[in-house]
């Protein structure tokens, strides 16, 4: 017999990958031909994660790109963002994306239509009209995706700030200098490593220029970071009055947990910098303070 309904190699398959994709390139031939973008290929269907996962469902893009590893460094982590203003809702969501233990979230404003202009997601105008606390809220929308995350709708100040004890991070994302001065006061004589971070924008010459600072502060290294924190407001309230933009909110997060991630190991952090500002109309990343 000189015919075979099996296109079976003689040697056989290596494995029963190589059987199925060989099945697969052949029946999409035809496809192919008409439309070049067509695929027998799909994504595996979410999974729930294990009850022993803060996740929800499983981090399949740690998995696909073989670092899952290296993303356990994240786990058991007690993290708190005070703030959820742009910055620290974007802060919120990049961390959410982690198998961190839990995630506190500490704010007592309102979430109304300028907030919606600069921090992720695109609430609806029913959404704004609930004026939600924004604690609350992010905690709502974001349990979808994760398990710890616990809302404090509440601002910290000296009579509640003991609450930060129990975390093994804090990123600090308030726009108040006297809230920053009271919650770095007590971080610092407890021990707990936290990143700070603040934009600073003007307008000038009918475009806006300005810098996004991120400055990390350690136990060991309070001292030298602590001048690139304005810990007073003035009687102008500079800090309530400053532009904010989406982007800047986004890039501050992002730089925020970048060097949060660099401090477990997620990174490697060859400069170890503890201060870093970018100047926008400059393009100009600045690293001024490193660890001892």
């Amino acid at each position: 017999m000189d015919h075979s309904f099996s296109n079976k190699p003689d040697a056989g398959y290596a494995d029963y990958y190589e059987k199925m994709t060989t099945y697969a390139n052949i029946l999409s031939g035809p496809a192919l031909a008409i439309d070049p973008q067509a695929t027998a290929r799909t994504f595996a269907a979410a999974v729930e994660a294990g009850e022993d996962s803060p996740l929800v469902y499983s981090d399949t893009s740690s998995s696909r790109y073989g670092i899952t590893s290296i993303a356990q460094k994240l786990r058991g982590q007690r993290v708190a963002i005070v703030g959820l203003g742009g910055t620290g809702s974007y802060v919120l969501d990049l961390v959410a994306k982690t198998p961190v233990a839990e995630i506190h979230l500490f704010d007592g404003d309102e979430f109304v239509s300028h907030n919606a202009f600069r921090a992720p997601g695109a609430p609806s105008l029913e959404d704004l009209r609930l004026a939600r606390n924004k604690a609350e809220r992010f905690a709502t929308i974001y349990s979808a995706m994760h398990r710890g995350i616990r809302a404090h709708p509440l601002f910290i100040d000296a009579s509640n700030v003991d609450e930060l004890l129990s975390m093994t991070f804090v990123f600090v994302c308030v726009d108040r200098g006297a809230a920053k001065r009271v919650v770095f006061s007590r971080l610092r004589n407890a021990g707990i490593p936290a990143i700070d971070v603040g934009i600073g924008i003007e307008v000038h010459d009918d475009a806006l220029l300005g810098i996004v600072r991120t400055t990390a502060v350690l136990d060991k290294s309070y001292a030298e970071v602590e001048g690139r924190i304005p810990m007073q407001d003035d009687g102008n309230d500079v800090y309530r009055a400053a532009v904010q933009v989406a982007d800047l909110n986004m890039l501050n997060a992002a730089f925020a947990v970048i060097k949060w991630k660099k401090l477990l190991g997620f990174y490697q952090d060859a400069e170890r910098e503890l201060n870093t500002t970018y100047t926008i109309n400059l393009n100009m990343v600045v690293n001024d303070v490193h660890e001892a």
